[in-house]
């Protein structure tokens, strides 16, 4: 995979919320996880970095500097040139969390592709598409993910494709339009069913719409996929306390404490289950 491809969570858990309140609730590791969906394969249009010193060293030394280096290059570049400045200068934005202006850099990169070349326009696509959501437009988000969903699936890349329908999904939910957001998950699982995000996604929604059958039996396939992984922990243990299954919430949540320790999803975990009435046999 090239360097120039990359995804970045961002997920600022603060507090515990309270659990058991509402079937709708979303704990905030999954809200506001947001993502720059990542490519499955190198981009041979973007492929080589911007200017001699190269786009990534530029943004990781200094990504105020990163960002004018690429605005510069932009200014000079024609063709698959304005390709790989447009990329520079979005993850350079992205760096800044200058997610407005990312997304119009990734697509004027998108644009700049040869029509021909649907694979890089469509991770180019997707990437603009998670800016957006990163900064919280949706609804512009998903203008660029539908268009991205479309290239992927002209050239057949299923791994892309469902990407992109896992971020279809967190924007028609901002949008709220669950019933859309439940048939793009339901399309990532037929197109990647070994990736747990799609089956952990899926059991939230499941969750937040009160079919607590529906979502436990998708948190469990998560699970059978990446055991270890702390947000289906979380969501597990979410999943069984409105469910009634209080002690398997305890477990959920004390593996999350145990396989990821001094995480913010393991102070997340502590949070939940400071909020239980306290165990006779252990005072806990």
């Amino acid at each position: 995979m090239s360097p120039l491809f990359f995804f970045f969570l961002l997920a600022q858990v603060g507090a515990a919320p309270a659990i058991g309140t509402s079937p709708l609730e979303t704990p905030p590791e999954i809200r506001e996880q947001r993502r720059v969906a990542q490519p499955t394969a190198p981009v041979t249009a973007v492929a080589a970095p911007v200017g001699s010193a190269g786009c990534i060293a530029e943004i990781e030394a200094d990504p105020v500097r990163g960002v004018e280096a690429a605005q510069q290059a932009m200014w000079r570049a024609a063709g698959e040139e304005r390709v790989r400045a447009g990329l520079c200068l979005g993850m350079a934005l992205v760096d800044l969390e200058r997610f407005d202006e990312a997304q119009r850099a990734f697509a004027d990169a998108r644009e700049a592709a040869a029509d021909e070349d649907r694979a890089s326009r469509a991770r180019l696509g997707a990437m603009a598409g998670n800016a957006a959501l990163a900064g919280g437009r949706p609804g512009a988000a998903m203008g660029a993910l539908d268009a991205a969903l479309a290239d992927a699936k002209a050239v057949s890349d299923k791994a892309l494709a469902a990407e992109v329908e896992l971020d279809r999904a967190r924007a028609l939910v901002a949008l709220d339009r669950p019933a859309e957001a439940g048939s793009a998950l339901a399309d990532a699982r037929l197109l990647a069913p070994g990736d747990a995000q799609a089956w952990l996604l899926s059991a939230t929604l499941a969750r937040r719409e009160n079919r607590l059958d529906e979502a436990q039996q998708q948190i469990e396939e998560a699970a059978r996929i990446d055991p270890a992984n702390p947000e289906v922990g979380l969501e597990a243990g979410v999943i069984a306390m409105l469910g009634g299954r209080e002690e398997a919430a305890r477990r959920s949540w004390r593996s999350v404490m145990a396989t990821a320790p001094g995480s913010p999803a393991a102070a997340t975990a502590q949070g939940y289950i400071n909020q239980l009435a306290p165990q006779p046999e252990t005072g806990r």
